[in-house]
């Protein structure tokens, strides 16, 4: 009777070790870091290789946010300097910014078009457009020679350059030029340009020049 005892104890002792065993001796699955398809980590995946990625994920609101704008614009390392340092908030937190959502390139996610301002008589500082791809969005456009607009267009990238003399206002261009950009496989193409010389309120359509 005293051999079976001891013999049933063993069993259940072998028993209770490999189960023990069979959940790394916590009772719970251990698990690491999860991966995407790539094989990076979930925080490194919205960091993508180009230098123009930015660690902002696709936005799921269809209201354009602003502070989202800004982080990607700061993020960007194709932004000059010059934009970043006086990118600030003209009162509290209100950064002066014009952000706009829309198809322009086809991707999987909405295109993202960023106008930064100027806080006082807020001209047109710089433009850029954002393109997610592989979960961050990536600069494919930018225009910083001030006063720039950007905007779209029915599928266009139309952006607005004003020119102005040495003596003219600011509320007084000498000329002004509309350039519209259509997207290819991979950039942004130049299809059309019109100029208005408002010191002989005349202009016309100019057609892109080859290879633009």
């Amino acid at each position: 009777m005293q051999a079976a005892f001891t013999a049933v104890a063993v069993v259940v002792a072998l028993a209770l070790f490999a189960s023990a065993c069979a959940t790394g001796g916590t009772g719970a699955r251990d698990e690491g870091p999860a991966h995407d398809a790539a094989g990076g980590s979930t925080v490194s995946a919205s960091l993508a290789a180009s230098p123009s990625a930015s660690a902002v994920p696709p936005s799921t609101s269809a209201v354009p946010d602003s502070a989202e704008a800004v982080r990607l614009v700061k993020a960007d390392p194709t932004v000059s300097a010059e934009v970043k340092r006086e990118l600030k908030p003209c009162v509290s937190d209100d950064y002066p910014v014009d952000v706009s959502y829309g198809d322009l390139t086809g991707g999987p996610a909405d295109d993202i078009v960023v106008n930064v301002l100027s806080c006082g008589d807020q001209v047109g500082v710089a433009s850029y457009v954002y393109r997610e791809q592989r979960g961050a969005y990536h600069n494919v456009f930018k225009a910083e020679d001030p006063p720039v607009y950007a905007e779209i267009d029915r599928g266009l990238l139309v952006v607005t350059e004003q020119v102005y003399a040495k003596d003219d206002a600011l509320s007084n261009p000498s000329s002004e030029y509309v350039i519209q950009y259509l997207w290819t496989s991979d950039r942004f193409v130049q299809k059309y340009r019109s100029r208005t010389d408002y010191s002989t309120l005349g202009g016309g359509d100019e057609p892109a020049a080859p290879g633009s």
